[in-house]
């Protein structure tokens, strides 16, 4: 594991996997970078796949002092990019992660190259809302009824049992004030406005039976970002990049080939 040290002093756990071009990973609401196992290690096979924790989250530092914003986990990013010395990254952020990236995307254009939005939304009262029985679902993740829950929204029954390791890896991990700073951080967040001025070329993912993100999201999605195409799984729930894979990733991995970086 490796550390990136933000602006203000906080440090970023990451690690890399792979070479290629470069593939920043994001993680979902108070995931940390496990959450990727057995995506990342496909990924890797035609990038350099780099994943970090969020601040409050996994090996990175947990500081309680102010409120957590998508913008800044954006900034926490670019921290991790100047210490690999990385200049354009693909992105492919997941839930929470994905408002990550279309923010990254907005404050840094220079430092994007292909987006990839997944089992995500736009935020604000644009947002095609979750049921109330999901917001206390992912309220209560990090309790031993939660895991039910939460295993729940992801993945069929099926699934599910037999993955129990997976399920294990989607459930939020971390002091409980900063769990509830990155509910606040994604709940707060507003970037309708700034989806019309995304020029990166992006590839909206769904699971068409996803309650935690209503489907309804990447429509939207895929509609106000300028040219995106949209993949919308059939059968699927939130958890589409492990229940859906390999698919959904071989899905992704054309997509990033098409639009390779810069040289």
């Amino acid at each position: 594991m490796k550390y990136a040290t933000t602006a203000d002093g906080t440090r970023i756990r990451y690690d890399v996997l792979g070479e290629g071009e470069p593939l920043l990973l994001f993680n979902g609401q108070a995931l940390d970078i496990e959450m990727w196992d057995g995506v990342r290690e496909e990924l890797a096979r035609a990038h350099r796949v780099v994943r970090m924790d969020f601040r409050g989250t996994g090996g990175s530092d947990v500081p309680l002092e102010d409120p957590y914003t998508l913008e800044l986990f954006a900034h926490d990013a670019l921290a991790v990019l100047d210490d690999l010395g990385i200049t354009r990254a693909h992105v492919y952020g997941f839930s929470m992660g994905g408002k990550v990236a279309q923010a990254l995307a907005h404050a840094a254009p220079e430092r994007v190259g292909s987006l990839v939005l997944g089992a995500t939304a736009p935020g604000g009262e644009n947002e095609v809302p979750r049921a109330h029985s999901s917001t206390v679902a992912l309220r209560k993740a990090a309790t031993d009824e939660g895991r039910d829950l939460i295993a729940e929204l992801f993945y069929t029954p099926e699934w599910a049992s037999g993955n129990p390791d997976q399920v294990t890896r989607i459930l939020p991990r971390g002091p409980l004030r900063a769990l509830r700073l990155h509910f606040a951080a994604s709940t707060d967040h507003d970037g309708w406005d700034l989806l019309p001025h995304i020029w990166s070329p992006t590839l909206v993912v769904h699971g068409e039976d996803d309650q935690l993100t209503p489907v309804g999201n990447a429509e939207l999605l895929a509609t106000r970002v300028p040219g995106a195409e949209l993949l919308v799984l059939p059968g699927l729930r939130h958890g589409y990049l492990h229940e859906g894979h390999p698919k959904a990733t071989e899905a992704v991995l054309d997509f990033l080939a098409r639009y390779p970086l810069p040289a």
